[in-house]
């Protein structure tokens, strides 16, 4: 519980520095709205899924793409953030404190999934001003839709944790966000966020349907009743929402340990 209560402080701590910095919400809001406008708009009618090429079919094949790549792309800015605390010699200060170490760390990523909800909800009203309509392939109902968007931010901390322990490993805030983004690029893209996995070559297909990013978005499209991609033998496919959690779980459970025990050696 006393560790609980300390995450809870630095929690607020960041939402408080998040409300008087306004600009940073707003850039995070704006990203993810214009990859919505220029995917749908720009590559909607040149995009074969299932074997048509309707813009609408493609536009809720898209989402749950785009809602993963926005939770996911959080983790360059938790990075930055936790550098930047660094630098600023502000983690030293907590160390100071009689607080739980892993308290900063949990604290901040608790903070940064605020935001993602916060962003995430912002992007699923423009997704329907624009024409993205849950149940448009098959029928679904409001607690599925709820269940998807808890697997995208369930997959969106597990993503910060990988973001601190690369905000802990570098000097500045920088880095920290180059370092960020650089491997962000290949796993949202080799999945099947944006295109069909099977029209990749056959050496891409499994990297692409086993990417733990893929089996989230299959999850989402399964649970929205969203187009999907075409029919796979491999496991997380055949079963996303169970490989959704899985990889999640094991995502925070490997990445908070390493994130922890390096900042406890940076204590040291």
């Amino acid at each position: 519980m006393s560790t609980m209560n300390d995450s809870l402080v630095i929690a607020r701590r960041n939402l408080i520095r998040m409300t008087r910095i306004p600009e940073m919400i707003l850039f995070g809001l704006i990203q993810p709205v214009m990859f919505v406008i220029l995917f749908t708009y720009v590559f909607g009618g040149s995009m074969s899924i299932g074997g048509s090429t309707d813009p609408d079919v493609y536009k809720n094949f898209l989402m749950a793409g785009i809602f993963a790549q926005t939770v996911t792309f959080a983790t360059a800015g938790a990075g930055a953030g936790i550098a930047d605390d660094m630098h600023k010699g502000l983690i030293d200060r907590f160390r100071s404190l009689p607080m739980a170490r892993g308290a900063v760390l949990t604290g901040r990523t608790l903070a940064d999934l605020v935001q993602t909800a916060l962003t995430l909800l912002v992007l699923a009203i423009v997704a329907l001003i624009i024409g993205w309509r849950p149940g448009y392939a098959e029928p679904t109902n409001f607690g599925r839709v709820m269940a998807g968007f808890g697997l995208l931010l369930l997959l969106g901390y597990a993503f910060t944790w990988i973001g601190a322990l690369i905000g802990l490993s570098v000097r500045t805030p920088e880095a920290a966000t180059s370092g960020g983004l650089i491997w962000l690029f290949p796993v949202t893209f080799i999945s099947n966020a944006f295109v069909d996995s099977s029209q990749m070559p056959s050496w891409l297909q499994p990297i692409a349907e086993w990417n733990p990013f893929s089996a989230t978005v299959q999850a989402c499209r399964t649970l929205f009743g969203d187009p999907g991609v075409s029919p796979s033998d491999a496991w997380p496919m055949q079963y996303p929402v169970w490989a959704s959690l899985i990889y999640s779980v094991l995502i925070v459970a490997i990445f908070r340990t390493l994130s922890v025990r390096k900042y406890r050696r940076a204590d040291g």
